[in-house]
């Protein structure tokens, strides 16, 4: 008899995952992902039943509450099944293993993913999410799970057979062999295709549903600084302006949701994801830099307020997620039927804001199930503000005004309303990305606050998550083995660093990001095809060794990793550290040049390889007024080739240690003093912070 046919709480109420802890109480007599579960298949000969998903995901609430609380389903699951749960956000080890063969079974993947395989994790069926019951062609669970019995019982041979199969099929997987030099055709092949698939009306590409893609963003404005082509950075301005103004936002809270559902970023799936934040962070931080438009800003602050407000934990860390449900309801915290808003503002504001925002007494989207209106409004702007000036004759400070005055008080009372659930895993990785967009916004917009927050993050995971030899922690609890890093949390969290330094200019993150680039490349390095695997040497072993690539939802390790060891050799001057960037790159090539769209966080690796970089040192006190003044008209500029360094006598000695061709760089006549390289050409040392804006202008022309 299991745990739960004596109605008790099943194994994973002793976890501390968040998501693990969401099925504590299903009926399932579920494991987490351990050896104890393994053997007890094996001794009981019955398959393991593998779920996959994360705590926002909303068909995984879905399932759960069909299926998973169902004690008829469960009951059939307990008797049939040794029953695995893993949250892919803490083992995306895990979740990428099975997520690849799912999609090579299958030719497509999503969340939950269910996996039915061997007690040797060999999978023999695939799928996403199940319905309880049979329909449209679809099986469902209480029709699965008898005919998976009877399979394993009696037809056990085809099972075999399968398992040989997928077994073949991991052996001979592709390890990119195929190594090519990548040139800068692919950077403009890569613009070609996005070009084509922009969408001209909404913004953004391709239809529905549609993603932020925050990488395309970053490669375009690349692009458009490397060529000059002004489509480049128009296609960033429509597509940040719209999502911006649509429902994908919270125009209430702040902070993006996951993805729009249709193609003008009106209705979204509602959960909230850190990277997503932070990623789009740095694109409207540096579409601000590079338009100097402060609406690019403004909405970077509103994200980080966002963050600092429901996302931050005590000691400085950035939680997961928000999920999109409260009340079992997806979307039910954001959104507003017309009477609660009349209700709540003043007759003279609630006009003004109803037309702005589209307010509809009937509501104004299709509910997904029944594609009628429900009463529901998702706030959105869809109208240009001008309209609402000349409707109302009032200016449009009048107007600013009077949303925020709105904004404060529906705020207010969405505040008291039954939040979503909070995902308060503290993940490296994620961490990692926040702490690099901090680090930037930080420096462009010369907020110090922003810094100091950073440097607490920053801190944070170097105490908590470093070891003293480089390595990483993944995931860290106290009362639970810790998760070993995976290349993500290495990539991400020296990216961050790297940002963070030249931020605030203290040697010691800059040496922390060298640390981990070391151990990095020594312990996740494919010595045999170049690039980096996923898992470190010390991982548990699974089916396969996976590299991956792909720039998804978050750009991949490997992607980031080349920005990251193109930026590190350029600070230090090691040129290994270059040579190891080419070999990733090379590594990878033919995948590139088959989909380049799919890799533009990696193509924009390749720019900052290709492109004439400039290297500035700055010999001078940090504090003094006039290396500010050089470091303010330096970070006015949008450069993405550049990178900065400040030697000071407080740091030369470490900073030399790190970078040695440092030692020969010197203050004059007692001045801040500016040595500025452009690919292998240095320019005379100057005092002059205006002569510093006038080579950087230069380089513009030649970009």
């Amino acid at each position: 008899m299991t745990n739960n046919d004596k109605g008790t709480k099943n194994r994973l109420i002793n976890e501390k995952n968040p998501y693990l802890l969401q099925h504590a109480n299903d009926s399932v007599d579920w494991y987490p992902w351990t050896e104890e579960a393994f053997e007890k298949a094996k001794n009981e000969d019955k398959p393991i039943f593998l779920s996959i998903g994360y705590s926002t995901c909303h068909w995984c609430h879905v399932m759960a509450k069909e299926s998973f609380r169902n004690k008829d389903v469960a009951k059939m699951m307990n008797d049939t099944f040794v029953s695995i749960k893993v949250d892919r956000e803490e083992r995306p080890d895990i979740d990428s293993v099975y997520m690849d063969i799912c999609q090579k079974m299958n030719g497509s993947g999503g969340w939950p993913l269910t996996i039915i395989m061997t007690p040797e994790k060999v999978p023999f069926i695939a799928a996403t999410y199940i319905p309880l019951k049979s329909g449209f062609g679809r099986k469902g669970m209480l029709e699965i799970i008898p005919w998976i019995e009877h399979l394993w019982k009696e037809e056990h041979n085809k099972i075999v057979e399968q398992t040989e199969l997928i077994k073949t099929a991991l052996s001979e997987k592709s390890e990119n062999s195929h190594n090519e030099e990548v040139t800068e055709e692919i950077i403009h092949r890569t613009y070609t295709y996005l070009a084509n698939n922009f969408d001209n009306e909404n913004g953004g590409f391709g239809t529905s549903p549609k993603f932020p893609s925050p990488h395309n963003i970053s490669y375009l404005l690349r692009y458009w600084k490397r060529t000059g082509n002004p489509t480049a950075l128009q296609m960033v301005e429509r597509t940040l302006q719209a999502m911006r103004k649509g429902g994908i936002y919270d125009h209430i809270g702040f902070g993006f949701h996951r993805y729009s559902t249709d193609s003008s970023w009106l209705v979204p799936h509602f959960e909230k994801m850190l990277y997503d934040q932070a990623l789009l962070i740095i694109a409207y931080t540096e579409a601000y830099q590079a338009t100097n438009k402060e609406e690019y800003s403004n909405t970077a602050n509103e994200i980080i307020e966002y963050i600092l407000r429901d996302m931050t934990s005590p000691d400085g860390g950035f939680y997961c997620a928000g999920d999109a449900d409260s009340e079992e309801v997806e979307g039910r915290f954001y959104t507003w039927e017309l009477s609660e808003i009349e209700s709540i503002l003043n007759r003279e504001d609630h006009p003004i804001f109803r037309d702005a925002f589209n307010v509809r007494p009937e509501g104004n989207f299709l509910e997904e199930s029944t594609h009628r209106p429900n009463g529901k409004n998702i706030l959105h702007l869809e109208k240009d503000l001008e309209s609402i000036e000349k409707q109302y004759n009032i200016t449009r400070k009048e107007i600013d005004h009077i949303i925020e005055r709105c904004r404060k008080q529906l705020f207010s009372t969405r505040e008291k309303r039954i939040h979503p659930s909070k995902d308060d895993k503290i993940l490296t990785d994620w961490n990692g990305l926040m702490l690099a967009a901090l680090s930037i916004s930080g420096r462009v917009m010369g907020n110090k606050r922003y810094i100091d927050i950073a440097k607490r993050n920053a801190d944070l995971l170097i105490s908590e998550r470093m070891k003293e030899n480089g390595e990483l922690y993944h995931n860290y609890s106290s009362n639970k083995e810790p998760t070993i890093g995976f290349l993500d949390d290495y990539a991400f969290f020296t990216w961050g660093l790297i940002e963070l330094y030249e931020a605030t200019f203290e040697v010691t993150y800059l040496a922390k990001a060298l640390q981990l680039t070391d151990y990095m490349i020594e312990n996740f390095k494919d010595t045999i095809n170049g690039g980096f695997f996923h898992t470190s040497n010390k991982s548990e072993t699974l089916l396969f060794r996976k590299k991956e690539v792909y720039d998804g939802a978050i750009p991949s390790g490997n992607s980031v990793e080349i920005n990251n060891l193109l930026k590190l050799s350029k600070l230090t001057g090691n040129p290994e550290l270059n040579s190891e960037a080419i070999d990733t790159s090379n590594a990878f090539a033919s995948t590139i040049y088959a989909m380049p769209f799919g890799y533009t966080h990696f193509i924009a690796g390749l720019d900052l390889a290709l492109a004439p970089s400039v290297e500035i040192v700055i010999a001078g006190e940090l504090d003094s007024e006039d290396t500010q003044l050089m470091l303010n008209n330096i970070n006015e500029e949008f450069i993405p080739g550049k990178t900065v360094i400040v030697k000071s006598e407080k740091n030369e000695k470490e900073l030399e240690r790190i970078a040695p061709y440092t030692s020969t760089l010197k203050t004059q006549n007692q001045k801040a003093t500016a040595y500025v390289c452009q690919g292998h050409e240095c320019t005379l040392p100057t005092t002059d912070p205006q002569i510093i804006v006038e080579i950087l202008k230069k380089i513009h022309n030649i970009q």
